[in-house]
């Protein structure tokens, strides 16, 4: 019986965080293009591509006291807590998110955050992938032999579990930071895992992917700082990338991301979200790159704050977004977005479009998700009590 409440009480949440997703898309989702000045618009092209969004595993309590801006909506959690991961692995799902592709290093610490992530995702039908961090917390490369042991050791402990997503009957793993290292230094890391499982570099040019196509699988840019508002030229810059990618017969992951900030950390970039119009210019752009994966930048990198997550700041507002896009048409590029990142000026200096979306509507979406809530709690108080 304690079975059973538990696993409707976990029904009833998936419900609740679905219901929480879609107000989000009612509320800012169709708004987001007239803040921006821009009209909705849509092409008739689908994507089945999986998307796999960036994860992060190494908070700690402490973690959130530093370059933080903002904070998780379940509060500064630690990242070795099952209870997190499954709710954060039901919050992906229900926005249309297949995997996480998890940062990682043969660390005691880390090893056991990742058996234990394995294990939820695992129960949850959720899939993973690696990529590995080739560079220290100093951006300097770390010790060839230590980079060979790490792969070495994710081969042989875990590539083999079924939680890991394949490409090519693979598993898919990712070298980040290998325009740090020598091209005989990646041959030699790869060479003695590339049999079992895909090693794809994070190289961010087309030089670079070419300097390494002999030794590796393929190519994941990691691109969180583009702005689709003021650089005109990075889609092109993406289909480039993966046509050569694929003219090698290899594969392409293609970036995509809600947002930009990492001043805290050192950064000088700042790309607004503008309302989620950000999001939709760069999944867009990114789509018509044909990639084998698209690569959403990130669940939770808090520090750069380019996390999807739900979060004080912008509530379930990037899930939102994410949903429509992977349930409806991919939207065509619409151009420069407003300065602002909330999207409350358009260009010139005229104030901006309210969405129009009729209160009824959005207090109907609302009660609708308070119906689901006490519905789903109601249930599990009957099943208790019985």
């Amino acid at each position: 019986m304690v079975a059973e409440v538990t696993m409707l009480a976990r029904k009833a949440r998936s419900a609740v965080i679905a219901c929480a997703v879609g107000a989000s898309i009612a509320m800012t989702g169709a708004g987001s293009a007239a803040a921006a000045g821009n009209p909705a618009v849509t092409e008739p092209v689908m994507s089945p591509t999986p998307v796999l969004a960036y994860y992060y595993l190494w908070f700690t309590h402490h973690s959130w006291n530093r370059a933080k801006i903002d904070y998780p909506l379940i509060g500064k959690y630690s990242s070795g807590e099952a209870s997190v991961m499954r709710r954060q692995i039901e919050e992906a799902k229900a926005a249309g998110i297949d995997g996480f592709i998890v940062s990682w290093k043969d660390t005691a610490r880390n090893d056991q955050r990742l058996r234990l992530l394995m294990s939820v995702a695992g129960h949850e039908r959720f899939k993973l992938a690696m990529i590995y961090q080739g560079l220290d917390f100093y951006r300097k490369p770390l010790p060839v032999a230590e980079v060979a042991a790490g792969f070495q050791t994710f081969c042989d402990r875990y590539a083999s579990n079924p939680v890991f997503f394949r490409l090519g009957g693979k598993p898919l793993t990712i070298w980040s930071g290998t325009w740090a290292f020598p091209r005989a230094a990646v041959a030699k890391v790869t060479g003695a895992v590339r049999r079992k499982i895909l090693v794809l570099s994070t190289e961010k040019s087309l030089a670079g992917f070419q300097r390494l196509a002999r030794v590796t699988d393929g190519d994941a840019y990691y691109w969180s700082s583009v702005n689709p508002a003021t650089d005109p030229g990075y889609t092109a810059k993406l289909r480039a990338l993966s046509e050569a990618i694929h003219h090698d017969r290899k594969y392409w992951i293609a970036p995509f991301a809600p947002g930009f900030d990492a001043r805290l950390v050192g950064g000088i970039h700042v790309v607004p979200r503008d309302g989620g119009q950000t999001l939709r210019s760069e999944y867009s752009a990114a789509v018509r790159s044909s990639p084998d994966v698209l690569g959403l930048i990130s669940w939770n990198e808090f520090s750069e704050n380019s996390y999807v997550e739900p979060s004080d700041r912008y509530g379930y507002q990037a899930l939102g977004v994410l949903r429509q896009l992977r349930g409806t048409s991919v939207p065509a590029p619409s151009g420069p977005a407003a300065p602002s990142d909330t999207g409350g000026r358009v260009a010139g200096g005229a104030a901006a479009a309210t969405p129009g979306w009729p209160s009824v509507l959005r207090a109907s979406v609302f009660a609708l998700a308070l119906i689901a809530v006490a519905g789903g709690i109601g249930i599990v108080r009957r099943r208790k009590a019985r």
